[in-house]
């Protein structure tokens, strides 16, 4: 059983959105990381598309999302045109198809606009030379406050999921990877915890907190204390999580 929903301004190209998700496996332009999901682009008149199928999930999964819960195609979907109203980067929202039995859910996809970026936040984590950096790092701490004082606490605010692309007026960020997501409004811990996932880096930390602090009025030193002592918080927590994997893949292969 299939269902889709499809933007407004694209409903025309319903016929070609059917075709590309129906031939997904032997059609398309493989792009980025495909260890958990699958990415590729399709050409659509003089536009890039981007279709990501997500992989089957878990048998208590499928239940939940063929019942209780909105898929990963929808929310992405339904979170983008959320950021669109309110004037936040991301790209456009095109499609979301779903595939269901009567007691299970299967694939999902969701159908975007693909973004010519420069590069991601990622890369501002691994090469300080990067022009403009200084001017890019406080510029996505400006963005990620506006965020914030729009009520979208992003559950994903890590480094692969901003993109940075250079204009005539400076910088423009966008949001990818939309299915994690809160709109409400955000006190200060949340705002700062935020932050957490984004670099190992002291001297980005610094940075940053030091543009938060501008913008918000609050103390710097307070930001500062807050967002490092989250960041290293997170980065306990992620180590201890990969040295607890690796010893349940050893014990595996015994």
């Amino acid at each position: 059983m299939k269902s889709s929903n499809i933007h407004k301004e694209y409903k025309h190209n319903n016929v070609f959105f059917d075709d590309i998700i129906a031939n997904f496996d032997s059609k398309g332009e493989n792009f980025g990381n495909q260890d958990r999901n699958s990415l590729k682009l399709f050409r659509l008149n003089n536009e890039t598309i981007n279709v990501k199928s997500f992989r089957i999930p878990n048998i208590i999964n499928q239940i939940a999302y063929r019942f209780f819960r909105k898929s990963k195609a929808q929310r992405s979907f339904e979170y983008a045109n959320k950021l669109k109203n309110l004037n936040i980067g991301t790209p456009q929202p095109i499609a979301y198809y779903e595939f269901k039995t009567p007691f299970l859910f299967k694939k999902s996809y969701y159908i975007s606009e693909q973004i010519d970026c420069d590069y991601t936040y990622r890369e501002l984590t691994t090469d300080f030379n990067i022009p403009n950096y200084n001017e890019v790092l406080r510029g996505f701490t400006r963005f990620t406050f506006n965020l914030h004082e729009k009520g979208v606490h992003f559950l994903d605010h890590s480094p692969g999921n901003t993109l940075i692309k250079k204009t005539e007026n400076g910088y423009d960020f966008y949001l990818v990877d939309l299915n994690r997501m809160e709109f409400k409004t955000l006190d200060f811990e949340t705002r700062i915890k935020n932050f957490s996932k984004l670099t190992i880096h002291k001297s980005m930390v610094e940075v940053m907190s030091d543009e938060y602090a501008k913008c918000s009025g609050k103390d710097y030193e307070t930001i500062f204390n807050l967002m490092w002592k989250e960041t290293k918080t997170f980065q306990e927590k992620y180590h201890r999580k990969r040295r607890l994997k690796k010893k349940l893949k050893f014990w595996k292969k015994l």
